[in-house]
Formats: C-alpha cells, sequence, structure tokens
C-alpha cells in the first residue's frame, strides 16, 4: 500500500480547468476512501502556477506553451510543475493520478500544438517533471492500473 497520491484537482470536480469546468471521475468511492486516510494531496498545477480560471486554451509546443492566442504560458506551467513536485516531496508521493492529454497534466498523449485536437505522443510539463522525479504518473484512463498498485 502507498501512502499519500498526488491528484489533479479537476478530476474531484473542482473547477480548475482551463474551460471553469471540472472533468470529476465517475466512480470515486476508492478516492473518497483515500480522502478519508488523508492521502490525496489535490493540484491544479495550472492554477497553482498563477494562471486564472477560466483562461485561454493552451498546448504545448516543444519546449514552450502557448495560448490559442498566442501568449507564452511556459513560465506559469513550470511553476505550477514545480509546485507540483514540491508538494510530492514534502509528502513523501511517490504515484499521482493527473488528467489524461493535458498540457501540464497529459502522462502519455498530449495535443500536438497546433490547436486542431490532433493528438502526439508526449507529455504534459508536470507529468514529465514528476516522471523525471521518479514518481508514476497515471491518468483517469488507466484506473485500473492504479488501483494495483494503491491498494
Amino acid at each position: 500500500m502507498t501512502d499519500k497520491v498526488l491528484v489533479s484537482a479537476c478530476l474531484l470536480g473542482y473547477p480548475v480547468r482551463y474551460d471553469g469546468k471540472s472533468v470529476p471521475l465517475k466512480e470515486i468511492t476508492w478516492l473518497q476512501k483515500l480522502q478519508q486516510q488523508n492521502r490525496l494531496v489535490i493540484i491544479c498545477p495550472e492554477q497553482a502556477g498563477g494562471l486564472p480560471t477560466p483562461r485561454d486554451p493552451a498546448e504545448r509546443q516543444q519546449d514552450k506553451i502557448m495560448t490559442v492566442n498566442g501568449q507564452d504560458v511556459t513560465t506559469e506551467f513550470e511553476l505550477g510543475a514545480q509546485k507540483a513536485l514540491t508538494l510530492c516531496q514534502q509528502h513523501n508521493i511517490k504515484i499521482a493520478l493527473l488528467k489524461a492529454k493535458s498540457p501540464s497534466c497529459g502522462n502519455h498523449q498530449i495535443y500536438n500544438g497546433q490547436f486542431d485536437k490532433t493528438l502526439i505522443a508526449g507529455q504534459g510539463v508536470t507529468a514529465e517533471l514528476l516522471s523525471k522525479n521518479g514518481i508514476k504518473v497515471y491518468s483517469e484512463l488507466e484506473i485500473d492500473k492504479l488501483l494495483d498498485v494503491i491498494s
């Protein structure tokens, strides 16, 4: 059994996505149990980095994060990623459940940076930083794998 798990706030129903909405998981009994055990650490890296909600959609373009309107928000994304890593280090977290396809949190695929809804192989800024620091990142598309590890 692992100790604490870092979780994207939008997956728990917090309206923190760029569009001011959330994407709550449908089956959350296991998450509620972890929360009751004080084993969840919740973050929205984009908000933690100083971005407002709602905000313009952003996508990763190589080493930069750009909004659909051409604003460079790389600094905010990197700051949010660093804050997520700091939380993991403070709480000795080795596992994260992050939002798939996000320019912050996507762990296997992200959008291609052209704002045409095309997915490519890649990681978001936070997922990449956590992975590089030995934290295993799962998405909501991998709940079964995650449950095998945390139970």
